[in-house]
């Protein structure tokens, strides 16, 4: 056995770090995603091409994190170059995880911890810099390396941060064991700039420093040893107090996730990309919450240019909210953001002030919080200056699913105020006609993913205007207008019609979801009038009573043959839904004899000289959703179609003897890749896998189902994208 030096610790730093990019990028899924959720296997394979179930797409996230972990434990190469990826996505679960983030990310609650943290980082920070100076002049030819050279830089760079214009208390400035106890400490004192102006300052005066002995030479900046820089992704998705065994007091007093410490944390994150709450945790999205996610970048960057000929409104440096301003400037644009079942008090105040504040110029009398009044304040005097009304150019992501305690008079400006959305969510809210009107008219705005389920405010001409003539709506490949018996769609058949006729999302054939639920749909609208739909890959066709089950095979075999996902949910006459009563035992005889069969069954073939040909089925259809009482007479369902139910109210009837699978197919053993197979074998993963699911009778994980009822904005995978935890009982488990 070897026991010289690794090669692996001669690699260029470049190269490490390609290494665990392409770690993390295998944990990500892929942008042709497969319908089905990932199952674990005893067998693990290596990701495969799209859209393969079996071996699946990508790793699991626990893979990944666990190899980037153990990664950072190798040496202090690979811990550099692996930490930034294994910050990248940030997934609160745990509240002692989030009080462990909130440690690590923003120094924690205590104050006098916070001033000591700060004054350690500065002087850690110092040397740093004043390493990297001294190693520029040692590549210079001069001798730098020695202890007067080091101390006479010091001593100019302390020179220089004492200056007026860099604001940093001297007290950060001496190490926190040399400091002498004073009762002047007792009193109260100003806060610590953060740590981004900390960071800078000393960038600063390293550089101006170094200018003045070697004018043009370059410094290299200090680096942030904290991971909040690194972070792109925060999510509360999978958080939870449930099970704690909290007093409702302790729940209301002591609560872990607080407005002012997501606030800390937000602050030390100027390159987040995307960011999820959830109603577990949305009592914590306050008004400075809401301007640290949305008064970043662009937003901030473009307030306060003087328009010309007027006069220039000088900031005022001591300022707290323009030193605010200058922070977010230097942060990257909020790329997506979900607000699934946001609907707490707090919640919908804060967003109604932040509305009021700066989209729709409130006056001062109508405001009394006394920090929205001097907020107001500000924001008439930076008005003054501005041409235009404030937007959010660089979101392009956007969820708001089930926010039903938004007025429109607060939701639709707050939509408008996006100009380059391409996921739009709207499920389950207060939007009006009026309003989608205003989002159809905006000439930047192009969606490829549109969720309207149950917005009761709409009306079907609102709809069918938007589809047919808005821009926006041009380039959709996923469109959700669900509805039910509670709240149906509002489309006519003369609506549907003109949809199906001049829509250009439906004319181009690109759709690859769509779910019509409960609109009225006849065998003239379907067969006649609807185009050809090619990529289709997930209908809806739920509680549509009048739709005759052969019209439906129809359409799916002469018009959407590549549909794999199909929802019947109280549906058809034949299933016992809008004719005469249907016994159970008719209703699962029509159910295999008239869609089954027809649909996923290969043509019989027979020769005495050769070997029959074997074709494909005339669809891919291989999973219908059926409602409760429907799937309870199926019984344990017959060959290899099974029941498999979700955590909530929903069910599928799934044959578990077909899925997309990385080997060649049984009849033409040329085609490699994936395929779909109908033919796979009871000891294959996939199958068993299915069939462990079916076997669990809905004791499953949230993110199990099939035709999800929610959009993915967080990763940009829309309708077809795959989620667990609260995302994924709203997508898969919820009935209505």
């Amino acid at each position: 056995m070897s026991t010289g030096p690794s090669l692996v610790e001669q690699f260029p730093p470049e190269l490490l770090t390609v290494i665990c990019a392409h770690i993390y990028a295998s944990g990500l899924p892929p942008l042709v995603t497969s319908l089905d959720p990932p199952l674990s296997s005893e067998h693990p394979s290596l990701p495969t091409a799209l859209p393969s179930s079996y071996p699946c797409a990508y790793w699991p996230e626990a893979v990944v994190r666990k190899t980037l972990a153990s990664i950072c434990l190798t040496n202090r190469a690979w811990y550099e170059a692996a930490k930034p990826w294994l910050w990248r996505k940030v997934e609160i679960r745990l509240p002692r995880s989030w009080l462990s983030i909130v440690e690590e990310v923003a120094g924690g609650d205590d104050e006098e911890a916070s001033e000591e943290q700060a004054a350690l980082m500065v002087g850690r920070t110092l040397k740093n810099a004043e390493t990297a100076a001294l190693a520029a002049r040692t590549l210079l030819g001069e001798s730098a390396g020695t202890d007067e050279a080091a101390s006479d830089l010091h001593d100019k760079v302390l020179e220089r941060l004492s200056g007026p214009d860099i604001s940093i208390p001297p007290e950060l400035l001496t190490p926190p064991a040399s400091r002498e106890p004073s009762p002047r400490r007792l009193r109260t004192k100003s806060k610590s700039p953060a740590r981004w102006k900390l960071m800078r300052s000393i960038s600063v005066a390293v550089q101006d420093v170094m200018e003045r002995a070697h004018p043009g030479m370059y410094v290299p900046q200090p680096q942030d040893p904290h991971p909040g820089r690194l972070v792109w992704h925060l999510d509360f998705n999978h958080f939870r107090t449930i099970g704690m065994r909290r007093s409702v007091e302790e729940g209301v007093n002591n609560r872990f996730v607080t407005g002012d410490r997501l606030v800390a944390v937000l602050k030390e994150l100027p390159n987040l990309r995307a960011f999820g709450a959830t109603e577990y945790m949305d009592g914590a999205l306050t008004f400075p919450v809401l301007k640290e996610l949305l008064l970043r970048g662009s937003a901030s960057r473009g307030r306060g240019r003087p328009s010309r000929g007027r006069d220039v409104v000088v900031p005022d440096p001591n300022d707290p909210e323009q030193e605010d301003l200058d922070r977010r400037r230097e942060c990257k644009d909020l790329e997506a953001i979900d607000l699934t079942g946001c609907v707490s008090g707090v919640f919908v105040s804060a967003l109604t002030q932040f509305v009021d504040s700066f989209l729709l110029g409130t006056s001062e009398d109508d405001i009394d919080d006394i920090e929205d009044e001097l907020e107001r304040r500000r924001t008439r005097s930076r008005k003054l200056v501005q041409e235009e009304s404030l937007i959010f150019p660089g979101l392009r992501r956007l969820g708001l699913r089930g926010v039903k305690s938004l007025q429109p008079r607060i939701l639709e400006p707050l939509v408008q105020a996006f100009p380059h959305l391409t996921h739009l969510d709207l499920s389950c809210t207060r939007i009006s006609p009026e309003g989608l009107a205003a989002l159809g008219r905006s000439s930047t705005v192009r969606l490829q993913s549109l969720a309207l389920e149950r917005c009761n405010w709409l009306t079907g001409e609102s709809i069918r205007n938007f589809l047919v003539e808005a821009p926006a709506a041009q380039d959709l490949r996923e469109l959700s207008l669900y509805g039910d018996w509670t709240f149906p769609s509002p489309l006519s058949e003369e609506d549907v019609r003109d949809i199906f006729e001049y829509a250009p999302c439906f004319k181009s054939g690109q759709l690859v979801y769509l779910d019509l639920s409960s609109t009225p749909l006849t065998r003239e609208l379907l067969l006649d009038i609807c185009p050809p739909q090619p990529r289709l890959r997930s209908l809806g066709l739920s509680h549509i009573r009048n739709l005759e089950l052969h019209v439906i095979v129809q359409f799916l075999t002469t018009k959407a043959s590549n549909v794999e996902v199909l929802t019947l949910v109280t549906s058809t006459p034949e299933l016992g839904y809008g004719g005469p009563v249907v016994s159970a035992r008719q209703a699962t005889i029509a159910l295999h004899a008239q869609l089954v069969r027809p649909l996923c069954t290969p043509p019989f073939s027979f020769s005495l000289t050769s070997t029959p040909k074997v074709e494909e089925p005339p669809t891919r259809l291989r999973v219908i959703e059926l409602a409760p009482p429907l799937l309870t007479g199926l019984g344990a369902g017959a060959g290899t179609w099974r029941i498999i139910r979700s955590k909530g109210g929903r069910g599928w009837y799934v044959d578990t003897a077909s899925g997309w699978v990385a080997e060649p197919s049984s009849g033409d053993q040329s085609r490699q890749g994936p395929v779909l197979r109908r033919d796979l074998e009871p000891n294959h993963p996939w199958r068993v896998g299915l069939e462990a699911l079916a076997d669990a009778n809905g004791n499953v994980s949230t993110g199990v189902g099939w035709h999800a009822r929610k959009m993915e904005v967080l990763l940009g995978d829309g309708l077809l994208g795959r989620e667990a935890g609260l995302y994924g009982a709203v997508s898969f488990a919820y009935q209505g």
